[in-house]
Order: structure tokens, then sequence, then C-alpha cells
């Protein structure tokens, strides 16, 4: 099985949006046997609590279940659990390489590297515009399982 962490500083907007559009994508391809995807927050500062309004906003309108989430941290074994390790902004990627050590196997990547970009995916705390970042993480979504499957 091939492991996928998404990565984002409290995991209730992005890392939880990435990690339940992904399995949603698998899913319908009848692909669920093939992977184990989670997803996990580099602070501390939201752990346990549900997914943000914003995200189950975007979930239920396009009916993708995200039932009994709550937000956990990134640990340092989840970089022997997980194949990808995908972060979803710079911050993000300085601050699990601060948690896991070393990216010595090279599977640390922001999300929107998959979708040929630098960018960092937009983070709707700051900027409330839930739709913007939807757009972000089904784009490197659907560039991540591309590159998955090239491999």
């Amino acid at each position: 099985m091939i492991g996928v962490l998404f990565i984002c500083h409290g995991n209730i907007c992005r890392s939880t949006m990435a990690e339940f559009i992904f399995k949603d994508m698998i899913e319908k391809l009848g692909r669920t046997d093939e992977f184990y995807v989670a997803s996990a927050g580099t602070s501390y500062e939201e752990i346990g609590n549900p997914v943000h309004y914003g995200t189950a906003r975007i979930l239920d309108g396009l009916q993708i279940s995200y039932s009994h989430k709550r937000a956990v941290h990134l640990e340092k074994s989840d970089y022997e659990k997980y194949d990808y390790l995908v972060c979803m902004d710079s911050m993000n990627v300085r601050n699990t390489l601060r948690i896991v050590g070393d990216d010595r196997e090279k599977k640390i990547y922001k999300l929107l590297e998959f979708a040929d970009s630098d960018s960092d995916v937009a983070d709707p705390w700051y900027t409330g515009n839930f739709d913007i970042t939807y757009k972000d993480v089904l784009k490197g979504c659907k560039g991540l399982l591309k590159h998955i499957d090239s491999k």
C-alpha cells in the first residue's frame, strides 16, 4: 500500500480537505485498497478539534464524508509510516522537517509541486476563501495521483 499524509498547520482546513478529496478520488477509481491516506498538523493548536466549517461546507457540497475526523499532530514516526508527506505550503515543509528530521528518503513535498507549481495552497484560515483552496487542493491531488501512477 502507498501511504499519503497531507500536512498543514492545524489539520482542520487544507490538509483535511486534501485528505478527503484524495480519498474520494481513489474511491471513485476503485483503488482504496492501494492506499492509506490521512492528514496531520504541525502545531498543537487545533488538536482534537473537528473539521473547520469552511472545509466542511466544501466537502458537504461534494457529498464527501469526513465524519469522525479530528485534528491530529504530525509525529516523528510518521516519516517511516508514509511514502508521501505532502505539505500545503513552505512553512509546513519547514515545520515538518523540524518534527521528522532529515528528509533522507525524499518523501516531503508541497502539494502544488504535483501541479507543476512552486506555489503554496491558499490558506483559507486567513483569506476566508475556501473555494480557491479547493481549486488548489483538487489540482494538487490530481497531480499527485498522476505522479504516483507514473512510478
